[in-house]
């Protein structure tokens, strides 16, 4: 989505012919990854956006290139860029009700491909109810109609009956509410099955069906809806346990008191999403679900650091890290639950926290991550359990395992120090190797200098610091231009403070620099966007 003057690696021509301009383009694609158009990315949790939100995207709507938005949107949350869907839910929803023809019909045709689950297709109606706030209008025409009705009869009739009962309702909008509203007619039989039991119930499903010569296909959603139901029934542990191991049922499936039962969740753990379980590691301890050498525990230490297991389920290296922190912290955010932390569980997750490197997709760029020891490393990241000190060498080890060029820096007041960090190292000794420089002043330009005087060139510079306020000899944006002018790099610049809640380095209008405020997940995923030019 360039204009005619861009190069092909996505950069923006100005009237001077710098690269590194701001463009319309560049916001919006930082707003599709993390929901804002600044260069500061923040892990607070987003709120609602609005209009206020999206310059970009409305500056592009107006000069008609909607249908490229569109595009634009689908790459992000199909190729796995976006961080956050609930911007891309928003502009598609911004895209929908545009003035041009063509812009909303590229959107209404989009949605079965951005909206992959009901929670997204609740967003995404709920974005479009708040847009139209305000105007006489209502937003149930003739097209959201169809763009609805196909999204539910273009499903797997199946999967369709697992979605409706999991994921019943989200933002004040249910099935019942979008099936009405839609007015729509089912495609096929096993469709018109799930669409009855949403809108009439059960018990008129059981009337309809109960005389029917039924397809191989109805007989099947028939015969689950049936189990879904009785299990919401039933008071009997035993029948309980044996409808979710015979028919693979979910939490979301069962009721409240159903979840007070030990054997049940020993039932769910069965089945359990990897992602899930590690979620769970600290309330099925607390509830004496994982006891010491108990069959539980050593199921789930061996699911843990499966290889074949990590991989199917796509596990970071940082998920991982996460969990394993959070456990050996034996207390949840809020302080209610409390638990003893299973030595075997904490094996199992550190061990799963070096096997899951082989699901880190090498970037292919020359890096250089260099960790600020100025102040104390021992705070800890917003939002977790992990400690400055753990999460930079976690970040280290991270980038030097998977990429062939990176280089790795300690710096502290004058002092750069480089870094030999082996593949056999454990976090522990990474985080030691660290930590080695006394501490001083902060100055955050010291990695770049010390690439421009060692002829180092280098594709993205990655800073952790833990001080927000540190001194700086020089503009870290200006030392940038120059080792881009030495090394000829098109180098770039993230700085990122990991216990910072919202502050940036510097006012710039240079794309190729970016803040990150704490550390998860999704900020090593918007380093990975910036390194390969998607934002």
């Amino acid at each position: 989505m360039e204009p005619s003057g861009s190069t092909a690696s996505n950069h923006t021509l100005n009237s001077t012919g710098s690269p590194w301009e701001v463009s319309d383009e560049a916001r919006l694609r930082r707003f599709l990854c993390y929901g804002s158009e600044i260069d500061v990315y923040t892990t607070r949790k987003e709120g609602r956006f609005s209009m206020e939100n999206a310059g970009a995207l409305l500056s592009l709507l107006q000069e008609g290139r909607g249908v490229e938005v569109v595009e634009e949107i689908k790459k992000f949350t199909q190729d796995g860029q976006a961080v956050r869907l609930g911007p891309s839910l928003f502009a598609l929803a911004l895209c929908s009700q545009h003035s041009e023809l063509k812009t909303r019909q590229a959107a209404f045709k989009a949605l079965k491909e951005v909206c992959r689950d009901p929670a997204h297709l609740f967003s995404f109606i709920q974005y479009k109810k708040e847009l139209k706030e305000g105007m006489k209008c209502g937003i149930w025409g003739r097209a959201l109609r169809k763009a609805v009705s196909d999204w539910y009869n273009e499903q797997d009739a199946m999967s369709l009956a697992a979605a409706v009962t999991t994921c019943k309702q989200r933002e004040g909008w249910s099935h019942q509410d979008l099936l009405r509203l839609a007015h729509t007619k089912p495609s096929r039989d096993a469709v018109a099955l799930v669409s009855k039991y949403v809108t009439k119930g059960w018990k008129e499903v059981q009337a309809a069906y109960a005389d029917k010569e039924n397809s191989e296909e109805v007989a099947k959603v028939l015969a689950y809806l049936q189990v879904v139901e009785k299990v919401k029934h039933s008071c009997d542990e035993t029948e309980v346990i044996t409808l979710i191991e015979e028919h693979k049922l979910e939490r979301e499936q069962l009721l409240t008191d159903h979840l007070k039962s030990k054997q049940v969740w020993k039932a769910l753990l069965k089945e359990m999403p990897l992602h899930s379980m590690l979620k769970m590691l600290g309330k099925m301890t607390s509830s004496k679900i994982l006891e010491p050498r108990n069959s539980e525990t050593q199921t789930i230490c061996e699911r843990i650091q499966s290889e074949s297991v990590l991989k199917k389920a796509k596990i970071h290296p940082f998920t991982i890290l996460l969990a394993l922190e959070n456990y050996k912290r034996g207390q949840g955010y809020q302080g209610k639950k409390k638990w003893e932390p299973d030595d075997s569980v904490l094996q199992a997750l550190e061990s799963a926290f070096y096997k899951s490197f082989m699901n880190v997709e090498p970037v292919g760029k020359r890096l250089l991550v260099a960790v600020d020891v100025s102040t104390s490393l021992s705070s800890v990241v917003p939002g977790t359990a992990v400690s400055t000190a753990v999460a930079a060498a976690a970040v280290t080890m991270i980038f030097a395992r998977t990429e062939v060029d990176t280089h790795v820096l300690a710096f502290s007041e004058g002092t750069v120090a480089p870094c030999s960090l082996s593949a056999q190292m454990t976090l522990a000794e990474t985080t030691a190797e660290l930590v080695k420089l006394p501490t001083g002043s902060t100055d955050c330009t010291l990695p770049i200098t010390w690439a421009v005087e060692n002829g180092k060139s280098v594709d993205v510079f990655i800073i952790l610091t833990n001080n927000p306020c540190w001194t700086l000899t020089a503009s870290p944006v200006e030392s940038l231009k120059k080792h881009r002018e030495a090394s000829g790099a098109a180098s770039k610049l993230v700085m990122c403070g990991l216990t910072s809640t919202g502050h940036t380095i510097a006012d710039t209008e240079d794309r190729g620099v970016l803040s990150v405020c704490g550390l998860d997940l999704g900020a090593l995923s918007v380093i990975r966007n910036l390194a390969q030019e998607l934002i």
